[in-house]
């Protein structure tokens, strides 16, 4: 984190930035009765959840007066990058309580809680400043100085935004060793942070992205590519450094919209010899360059886009022209 910004992971500053008031339900349990109690109509949640941008106001204390230039409040525009993976995180997380444990692993204890208490707290700005500022790195934004404000752009890639700031949740090796004993670099090691799969180069017998997922972990061979090498490359099966992680996010940018369609995802994948279940996904408008996200509760299927004034709406069917950027799968468990 920059020296400029106070985090919200110090001791002396939390209590600064969150308030104390008492909720009787969780922000999980509102949308999940405003699903059951639903009537046919607009069904739509009836207030905004985690809406596009935000202004984070600063205490004009010791850090405020400190911080060079000056600024009393801090205005965050193209927050959908991360938007839309806050959501599906925070649904993930309430609705399997055991996974709180293990992302806590990766991302902090004290991360999570705060998380998951902004969040149900409504403090919809704070929860991305909290994000911003903990887990990611300002070479991933741009900020500049307007007046007394600080603006934050987080116009750009999701994955870069928020995919790539899991730390190893995801994190996969494949070792690889060459047939030339002469070969420059004859044993390698190929780590991954993000699982980001290709369609399959023939048509599969068991459904396109199983068989993607299945060629980006599977052993494999082909020509070594260091220079001056003619050798054969042996690739190792792909495993997770970890274990099988609580949940995956597939990387589905090099599919084309005619290759995938929401309707026909499939709800189950085999992997590292567990079993997981379509969760939600991320949607992309080309034409706006803007992200929303849509996921599962109780069987129905919620669409999320911070743009919205009805932010967060029931669907009856998939959303037309946009296209899949990711898609979330969690690890199945007895609850």
């Amino acid at each position: 984190m920059e020296a400029d910004f106070c985090s919200l992971t110090d001791t002396e500053e939390l209590q600064s930035f969150i308030t104390h008031s008492e909720r009787t339900k969780t922000l999980f349990e509102e949308i999940r009765a405003s699903i059951s109690s639903n009537v046919e109509g607009e069904r739509s949640f009836w207030r905004p959840v985690l809406p596009w941008g935000g202004v984070f106001s600063i205490r004009a204390g010791r850090r405020a007066i400190a911080s060079t230039p000056l600024y009393v409040e801090i205005s965050l525009k193209n927050t959908c990058t991360i938007d839309g993976f806050l959501m599906l995180l925070y649904v993930i997380l309430r609705d399997n309580h055991s996974f709180a444990r293990e992302v806590a692993l990766f991302l902090g204890k004290r991360f999570v809680q705060h998380f998951l208490y902004l969040m149900d707290s409504c403090d919809y700005t704070t929860v991305k400043m909290l994000w911003i500022w903990d887990r990611m790195s300002k070479r991933q934004y741009r900020s500049e100085i307007h007046h007394a404000a600080l603006e934050i752009d987080l116009f750009g890639n999701e994955h870069e935004n928020f995919t790539k700031n899991l730390e190893n949740l995801m994190s996969t090796v494949q070792e690889s060793w060459c047939s030339n004993w002469s070969c420059p670099s004859r044993f390698q090691e190929h780590l991954l942070k993000t699982i980001c799969i290709r369609p399959p180069h023939e048509f599969p017998d068991k459904g396109l992205i199983q068989r993607s997922l299945d060629e980006f972990f599977c052993p494999r061979l082909q020509l070594c590519q260091e220079l001056q090498c003619e050798g054969l490359r042996e690739f190792s099966t792909r495993l997770f450094c970890h274990g099988p992680p609580p949940f995956v996010i597939l990387n589905m940018q090099m599919w084309s919209s005619e290759e995938l369609e929401l309707s026909y995802l499939p709800y189950h994948l085999e992997l590292s010899q567990q079993r997981y279940s379509l969760e939600g996904a991320t949607l992309f408008s080309r034409d706006d360059h803007h992200y929303s996200a849509v996921f599962q509760m109780d069987g129905c299927w919620l669409h999320y886009d911070g743009l919205r004034t009805d932010n967060l709406v029931l669907l009856r069917e998939p959303p037309a022209l946009l296209l899949l950027s990711s898609l979330v799968y969690i690890r199945n468990t007895h609850k």
